[in-house]
């Protein structure tokens, strides 16, 4: 299986027969006007989450749901983070880069929960398969959940209707790109390797998140790995 795409490569031991490279493929076809026009909308991203609406109801249906989607990306990031703080396996500098990342994130679920209110989704249930309890995976998987979240944060900002939306999105956006830099610093992999990102719509996202596997239908009662 190639794994050109540094998502589609730290995610692929928990590829199921080449599953998320085919959803990568199916759904990074993305023009160069796409691109662009993510870029142009990244630039009007000056304010803070104070200036979203101050709850769903003022907010279209559009941008509801897109708000619900990156809730739902930010549960699985704050889940696996505040796992690993939990598992307690984490050393050295990747656990000073957990000690701040894990709080953002929470921080990110708790504004979108505040926003949308009665309009807020559940979280999932998640195993994340002992990744929280080794430091190498540990360190690949917060590259590929980081990764992942700015380019899927990118593929939504042109779709967004509300411009208090987008530049709340847009200021996450940025803090997801700089804990993706210093994550991929920690791993040993080229912070930015690119001149460009290109945005990754929502139907690549899901498909790659659950094609980790991670997000399971019970709460999990598997034993973790990590026993120090």
């Amino acid at each position: 299986m190639s794994t050109a795409d540094p998502i589609v490569a730290l995610f692929a031991p928990f590829d199921r027969d080449g599953a998320i490279e085919e959803a990568h493929d199916r759904a990074t076809r993305s023009s160069r006007a796409a691109l662009l026009r993510a870029t142009a909308g990244g630039a009007l991203g000056l304010a803070a989450l104070a200036a979203m609406p101050r709850s769903a109801r003022a907010a279209s249906a559009n941008d509801v749901a897109i708000l619900n989607y990156a809730l739902q990306l930010e549960y699985l990031q704050a889940a696996f983070y505040t796992e690993a703080e939990r598992r307690g396996a984490i050393r050295g500098e990747a656990k000073e880069a957990l000690d701040v990342i894990g709080p953002v994130e929470r921080a990110h679920v708790r504004a979108y929960k505040k926003v949308l209110g009665s309009a807020a989704g559940k979280p999932a249930f998640y195993d994340f398969r002992g990744t929280t309890e080794d430091p190498d995976s540990f360190l690949r998987t917060a590259v590929a959940f980081e990764d992942l979240a700015a380019a899927a944060y990118k593929g939504q900002a042109p779709l967004i209707d509300s411009p208090n939306v987008l530049a709340a999105a847009v200021a996450i956006h940025s803090v997801e790109a700089r804990h993706a830099a210093w994550i991929r610093r920690l791993a040993g992999i080229t912070p930015a390797a690119d001149s460009f990102d290109e945005p990754r719509s929502k139907a690549s996202t899901l498909g790659i998140v659950q094609d980790t596997n991670f997000i399971v239908k019970t709460r999990s009662r598997r034993k973790p790995k990590f026993t120090g």
